[in-house]
């Protein structure tokens, strides 16, 4: 049975709307509008114990992400571009975090009710807590089961599919208490036609023939900032990377399947429906990804692509 995830370790403070609060003074009204309409946008991001200090992974382009997704659900945001990038350091800085994973919300609180989100402010929120593996550490070297999920992604003209949008995480959540209920670690779901798209919270890439294969954005795939990462990876090492439609039995035919996301980081898969990925462990491809990809972000090679950024001056918390 897979392992279910400890609740957040409390960090210090929480930012809101500009100020540092105590945890357990991070509060919402009843009546937010993301209470019950599921509108907010959200990012996840990690920052990792490095020789140079606690050194977050691509925050520009998270944020960025943010401000997309917010702009996509007509969230007019209160502060620009650079001040919620900045306070992310900040509340890495003033947590004393070495490790944490960044959580930044957006928001509508409490107006008008309907969905209709008349006078409804818009509430910015940066917590960061101390997280580990998200799919197990024994995960990452031995690899997971995954079912395909009896939940299908929405088409791109139904929903925005680029964005990372609170309430299309609802449907994550059937999926991963449908793979949880039948003992599988992750939920893999196919498109409206039918094809392969992503997990609950990953991007997947198949490898087969020495290519390394994953879905296109069009096929109702978030645009995953690992998955950028990963290919840029791999195409350094020669590898041929393809953006192309997969059917679901091709994932059978793969000579190895992995997953990637700011959480899982890259993860192999071992099986599919019960059906071993090719010998069943993580193959060739997969293990030199992984290890170049946490070379580069625990800082045990020269981050070449400028994707970390060091937090100056931040400081273990008392005890610690």
């Amino acid at each position: 049975m897979p392992r279910p995830l400890p609740p957040p370790k409390r960090a210090e403070t929480i930012w809101i709307d500009g100020d540092f609060v105590p945890w357990d003074d991070a509060n919402l009204h009843i009546f937010a509008h993301v209470i019950h309409y599921g509108s907010s946008v959200f990012e996840g991001i990690r920052c990792y114990d490095t020789p140079e200090g606690p050194a977050i992974f691509r925050l520009q382009e998270h944020i960025d992400r943010l401000f997309y997704s917010a702009r996509v659900m007509r969230m007019e945001m209160p502060y620009s571009n650079q001040e919620v990038t900045e306070t992310a350091i900040e509340v890495v800085r003033r947590n004393g975090f070495d490790a944490c994973y960044i959580r930044p919300v957006v928001l509508r609180g409490a107006g008008s009710m309907g969905v209709l989100p008349r006078d409804c402010p818009i509430h910015v929120i940066l917590a960061a807590w101390p997280w580990g593996a998200y799919l197990g550490a024994e995960a990452l070297e031995q690899g997971i089961d995954v079912m395909i999920s009896t939940w299908r992604k929405p088409s791109p003209g139904t929903y925005p599919t680029l964005a990372k949008i609170g309430g299309a995480y609802s449907l994550a959540t059937l999926a991963k208490m449908e793979a949880a209920r039948l003992g599988f670690a992750e939920a893999i779901f196919l498109d409206a036609e039918g094809r392969v798209a992503e997990g609950t919270g990953e991007n997947l890439f198949a490898v087969h023939e020495g290519r390394v294969i994953t879905p296109p954005l069009s096929n109702s795939v978030l645009g995953g900032i690992t998955r950028k990462s990963i290919m840029v990876l791999a195409r350094e090492r020669g590898m041929e990377v393809i953006e192309q439609p997969l059917a679901r039995d091709f994932l059978h035919m793969a000579e190895e399947v992995f997953l990637t996301g700011t959480a899982a980081e890259v993860t192999p898969i071992r099986s599919v429906d019960g059906i071993p990925v090719g010998s069943g462990r993580m193959g060739p491809v997969t293990r030199r990804l992984q290890s170049e990809f946490f070379d580069i972000i625990h800082g045990r090679v020269p981050d070449r692509h400028g994707w970390l950024t060091v937090v100056a001056g931040a400081a273990r918390l008392p005890g610690e």
